[in-house]
């Protein structure tokens, strides 16, 4: 099979072919506030690092059938701070039940039963069982497009990191303890816990 995205007929069903190749993503358990200070918390698993230094991470919205922002991208705008908590697997049935459509007054951590933690020197709670947390004021947001199911990016300045020192080995995060689940296509994860290792060729 070839799709000509040439052909505006062979769109139609991108979505599912881009994130049913484009996998494990990593999943950014957002939080964020309001301009109120009522908590906020959702998943995004278009996500990664965009830049070192100075240290970035990227979070894109694929905007919503009514074309709305979510309440993630609306607190950023008004509060510029969230926190990026990563999803280790003890913690994946929270994160999944975090996803629900509540209404935006309506707090995910309280609802969830999520344990929360203040975070040092943003607003936004962190997930206290969280092992790495990223705590991280917004760059800019760069909207591709704002057509329903188009994307807005999120770049995030990182501003402090919380790493439990139960995953550090000489330093270095342990993938094996840190244990994090990808997201793949439709309701599937992916564990991190089959790991191989393989050395970089020197030329």
């Amino acid at each position: 099979m070839y799709l000509d995205l040439t052909d505006e007929g062979n769109k139609i069903n991108i979505y599912s072919q881009l994130v049913g190749g484009i996998t494990p993503r990593p999943i950014a358990w957002v939080s964020t506030v309001d301009s109120d200070g009522a908590a906020n918390i959702a998943p995004y698993s278009f996500f990664t690092v965009a830049s070192v230094n100075p240290p970035v991470l990227s979070v894109t919205q694929v905007n919503p059938s009514d074309n709305k922002n979510k309440d993630t991208l609306n607190n950023l705008l008004a509060t510029k701070e969230c926190v990026i908590n990563v999803v280790s697997h003890e913690l994946v049935e929270q994160m999944n039940q975090s996803c629900g459509n509540y209404p935006s007054q309506v707090s995910e951590f309280a609802a969830v039963g999520i344990e929360a933690t203040a975070s040092q020197v943003v607003k936004p709670l962190s997930v206290a069982a969280a092992k790495v947390r990223y705590e991280c004021r917004l760059r800019e947001v760069i909207t591709i497009s704002k057509q329903p199911a188009g994307g807005q990016m999120m770049l995030l300045d990182v501003v402090g990191v919380f790493i439990d020192d139960n995953v550090l080995i000489d330093g270095y995060i342990d993938p094996d303890v840190l244990n994090t689940v990808g997201k793949m296509g439709g309701n599937e994860f992916a564990t991190t816990q089959q790991l191989f290792s393989l050395i970089r060729p020197e030329l």
